[in-house]
């Protein structure tokens, strides 16, 4: 170790059985997704907390749960209407027994659920704590994924 190298702390929890929360965190993820592919702003929103945070695609943060269900609606009624999206989990941190990170790959995909993109067209983070027992979603960010060429 040089002199100007320093420990790093560890923070994921990698003791823990977390087989229950990682259940959760998907199920989370596939109600938005779900949401999304029905055009039910609802259920694409239902996971986030009150004062929850998103960025969006083209990097406009939306704040608090009541403009989040606002900006799903209005999507979902508009752009959205008939687009299609197949999402998975690509990974899932525990930072703290009740605090997770987890990544989303994003395809755009048909009304039947064909592939429409080979690669991820978008990638997402989100930062999720657990209230009371159950998984909430504090943040999230999309991120585009440029084409290849």
């Amino acid at each position: 170790m040089s002199a100007t190298a320093f420990e790093r702390p560890v923070v994921a929890d990698h003791t823990a059985d977390h087989a229950a929360d990682i259940a959760a965190i998907r199920q989370l993820v596939t109600d938005v997704e779900t949401g999304y592919n029905t055009n039910d702003a609802e259920l694409m929103v239902s996971g986030f907390t009150a004062d929850a945070a998103a960025g969006n695609a083209v990097g406009a943060i939306v704040s608090g749960y009541d403009a989040l269900l606002d900006a799903a609606r209005y999507g979902l009624a508009g752009f959205l209407a008939d687009e299609y999206v197949r999402y998975e989990v690509t990974d899932i941190v525990f930072l703290r027994p009740d605090i997770a990170i987890a990544h989303k790959a994003a395809r755009a995909v048909t009304a039947q659920g064909e592939p429409i993109d080979r690669d991820p067209a978008m990638v997402a983070l989100y930062v999720l704590v657990q209230e009371d027992g159950r998984w909430w979603v504090a943040a999230r960010q999309n991120t585009p994924v440029p084409a290849s060429a």
